[in-house]
């Protein structure tokens, strides 16, 4: 029996690979005339990687391509008839693309609130201009704030510090920046730094800021920096807990605390540390304590309630700026949590900062960035420098123009007023009582100031 004959290359870019091929490939006869089939030769060629391949050679003639036609089980079939079988798989495919459409349609009509879903109406409700906005008002993002009503006065769904958009629309280009697209494209800022991937001139702007309002010491400080300031309260729980310890770190505050501090502590389970609840009823001697102040909620000036050789404290200053409370002092604890979110209203450039006086703690902060997100974004950064730099400016001595956009001023005035609108509602209410208005010596206004915290805690009475 003879040997089976190999496949040419011809065969298979007929059959497309799908089928085996026939027995002969019959061409076109030479000139148009003659039926007798040429002999075929396979020539031996080298490829890339140095092995033989084989090439059917080319017919002997000036006919069409080897392809024109082919014999099967000794009869011929007309050459461009497409088989059976490709009729029905293109038939099939071209079916499920037809119904593909119509079936998405029917399930996002009839799952509109599946998750991640999106119905036709729901899209063009959530994309239609707001009643009174027009012009550029109209085509802008989507705040992602709940929708309120024009006369509503408290939203206790989240906060949300919108309340500056007024002044730093009125800033015109002091807070704008451009950034090229070769710029901050390194993971490093500064490499003699503890904090390695921190801009050198963030660092700059923050340092500034605090000297011109006199809320914390700066000098003999490692500043830090984080995408938000609870980052570094990770970062902190992180650095403060012994590796080696046989319990995890019990972390505690003074209730009322900020509802986040149990959830964020607890989040990921760690075996270095856990919530323990609140300071004034904890025992023991090894402890971080969280202490906020101004506090969230309450707005009560708070210090450190427990005291133990081993036990360590982190404070929470993100609402410590003139426009929330007097500034009776200059803060120097040895590590002190500070945000753009509360300072200057910038919450979605997520940018927060620590001052760290012992810089092996510094260095082991910087190491829990590192391992969670590889640094900080560079933009977020420098928006943050320019920010904060253009409220340095407004109170710089003759400052000239620039003098007149006052953050912390404006901020104040915003503050009282929703303040006295928030203590005339539970007034009318009688549903609920707020803490009572204290006030204190302001060493940045230089006069006594009400107490205006960013947060309120109220009180519900019990109804007759």
């Amino acid at each position: 029996m003879a040997a089976p004959r190999r496949r040419t290359s011809a065969e298979l870019q007929m059959n497309g690979g799908l089928m085996p091929p026939s027995a002969h490939v019959i061409p076109s006869s030479r000139g148009g005339g003659g039926g007798g089939a040429p002999s075929r030769e396979d020539h031996p060629v080298t490829t890339n990687g140095g092995g033989p391949a084989h090439r059917a050679a080319k017919p002997r003639g000036g006919g069409s391509s080897v392809c024109s036609a082919t014999k099967v089980s000794g009869r011929r079939r007309p050459a461009g008839r497409m088989p059976l079988w490709r009729v029905f798989i293109f038939a099939s495919v071209a079916l499920n693309v037809a119904a593909l459409p119509l079936l998405l349609h029917q399930y996002i009509v009839n799952q509109p609130h599946h998750p991640g879903v999106v119905s036709p109406d729901q899209q063009r409700h959530a994309c239609a201009p707001q009643p009174g906005t027009s012009g550029a008002a109209a085509r802008a993002p989507s705040t992602g704030k709940p929708s309120v009503t024009s006369d509503s006065v408290i939203n206790l769904d989240h906060g949300d510090p919108t309340m500056f958009e007024a002044f730093w629309r009125e800033t015109g280009d002091a807070a704008e920046l451009v950034i090229p697209g070769w710029q901050t494209m390194s993971y490093f800022s500064d490499v003699g730094n503890v904090c390695w991937f921190m801009e050198p001139l963030f660092d700059q702007q923050v340092r500034r800021l605090h000297r011109t309002v006199g809320n914390a010491a700066v000098d003999g400080y490692h500043v830090l920096v984080g995408t938000g300031s609870t980052q570094l309260f990770m970062a902190a729980l992180y650095a403060l807990s012994p590796a080696d310890a046989d319990q995890p770190t019990s972390v505690v505050s003074t209730a009322p605390y900020y509802s986040s501090y149990p959830a964020v502590t607890d989040f990921l389970r760690s075996g270095l540390f856990r919530w323990a609840g609140d300071a004034n009823s904890f025992v023991g001697d090894s402890y971080i304590e969280l202490v906020c102040s101004p506090n969230n909620p309450d707005g009560a000036i708070r210090d450190a309630v427990l005291s133990s050789g081993a036990g360590k404290a982190v404070h929470d200053l993100a609402y410590y700026w003139p426009q929330y409370t007097p500034i009776t002092r200059r803060a120097d604890h040895d590590i002190m949590l500070f945000t753009v979110s509360k300072s200057t209203g910038h919450a979605g450039t997520r940018i927060g900062w620590a001052l760290v006086k012992d810089r092996e703690v510094a260095r082991r902060m910087t190491k829990f960035v590192e391992l969670n997100t590889i640094g900080v974004s560079k933009d977020s950064q420098l928006r943050a420098a320019k920010v904060l730099g253009a409220v340095s400016d407004g109170y710089d001595v003759g400052g000239g123009g620039a003098s007149r956009h006052r953050l912390f001023d404006f901020g104040r005035r915003k503050m009282v007023e929703r303040w006295r609108m928030l203590r005339e509602a539970a007034a009318a209410s009688g549903a609920f009582s707020l803490p009572a208005e204290t006030s204190g010596q302001c060493n940045f206004a230089n006069e006594t100031a009400a107490n205006n915290p960013g947060t309120s805690y109220a009180h519900g009475q019990t109804m007759a």
